[in-house]
């Protein structure tokens, strides 16, 4: 084990202030008003029956608003049977593309499945004449990888030497992102609304990239924990995102916004000190610092999911959204309703989850403990 007394009264302070579900760093879970809205909104999302799609349904319904959705019917086709569904193709040159689209009006369009250029162009210029205001949900991944700080909304974005190219790669998702933006912009000047949201989490999220920790942590024993504890991390639950994206469309909110947090700095240690709070669980951290896990073949983000180091996408500005009026659950909230989820699945659903490329084997972790151990 690897616990001081400095730890201790980290991990003492930590817990004290994210077990209690009002901390100062989130003093509001829901929208801004819990009024309905002046107008009832006919709302049409592109995607919804995957991870932010259900949140973003729920929370229009919620405020009282009609939705359709549009999408291949392939993915949770169960969901929602009370809704309109029209099944089609972002592709528009795939069996009938967009044609399910055509001789409608919606008030609004939420796009949650854009990722290539084409597509996204496709669906904006359609769309442009038959809805008020264009939601496209992006990411922080469209900046320039280079930027090492001080990011915000103005700050540059990724190129592609190819910009025709259709191949999502870890190199072309963030300029492919950003190409999509100005497609929607270009189509929809003055009422297109940019998200770029950071990490999202919180229940249906099946990549694993954040579930690893309160999984991990439930699991006990020793736990291999990145850095000192004091790298900034960023992440946004997937609730707080859908909140934000309606409050958007009914506020008529257009304009480019980081949808990161939360509120105020956190760190790693607050992610995983967090989680063993609410969560419980006998377990004990063993911080190891980044140079060494990096020579020994730990990757940050993938093998130590959300723990980045380099650059600066852990510290993007949400200023923007924050005077708009984005609002963030408490962390306690968001470890405990996640770890809730994870564990209501099957053992065969949630060991799937863990085969995936996010997060560390136990194998490969306790042999990382042990050269870390070896070497002091």
């Amino acid at each position: 084990m690897n616990t001081t007394r400095r730890d201790f009264l980290q991990a003492s302070a930590v817990a004290a202030s994210l077990v209690g579900l009002g901390s100062a760093t989130s003093r509001v879970m829901a929208l801004p008003s819990n009024r309905r809205p002046a107008k009832k909104l006919k709302i049409l999302i592109l995607g919804g029956t995957r991870f932010l799609g259900p949140a973003l349904v729920k929370s229009a319904q919620a405020r009282g608003h009609e939705v359709t959705l549009f999408n291949r019917g392939r993915s949770n086709p169960h969901l929602f049977p009370d809704i309109e569904k029209l099944i089609g193709d972002r592709d528009p040159e795939k069996n009938d593309g967009l044609k399910a689209l055509e001789g409608r009006t919606w008030d609004a369009v939420v796009d949650t499945s854009g990722y290539i250029t084409r597509h996204a162009r496709a669906s904006a210029e359609l769309l442009a004449e038959v809805v008020g205001q264009y939601v496209f949900i992006s990411t922080i991944s469209v900046y320039d990888e280079s930027l090492q700080s001080g990011i915000n909304e103005e700050s540059p974005v990724g190129q592609l030497d190819d910009p025709s190219i259709e191949v999502i790669t870890d190199g072309s998702f963030g300029p492919l992102k950003a190409l999509c933006e100005q497609a929607v912009e270009t189509a929809l000047p003055g009422r297109s609304t940019i998200i770029r949201p950071g990490l999202i989490v919180g229940p249906l999220d099946t990549t694993y990239r954040y579930t690893y920790w309160p999984d991990r942590i439930a699991r006990g024993g020793e736990v291999l924990a990145p850095g000192d504890g004091h790298d900034p991390v960023q992440i946004i639950d997937v609730r707080d995102l859908a909140d934000f994206s309606i409050h958007c469309l009914e506020k008529g909110h257009t304009g480019v916004y980081n949808a990161v947090g939360p509120e105020c700095r956190f760190t790693m240690a607050e992610l995983v000190h967090g989680c063993k709070a609410v969560i419980g669980g006998c377990c004990t951290y063993t911080w190891v610092p980044g140079g060494f896990l990096i020579a020994q073949g730990v990757s940050e983000w993938t093998d130590m999911p959300v723990w980045v180091t380099s650059g600066g996408l852990s510290t993007v500005s949400n200023d923007r959204a924050r005077e708009k009026g984005i609002r963030f659950r408490t962390y306690a909230v968001t470890a405990k309703d996640t770890f809730d989820w994870f564990s209501s699945l099957s053992e065969a659903m949630r060991e799937k989850q863990r085969q995936q490329s996010s997060g560390i084997s136990p194998d490969r972790e306790s042999r990382i403990l042990k050269a870390w151990f070896d070497s002091q």
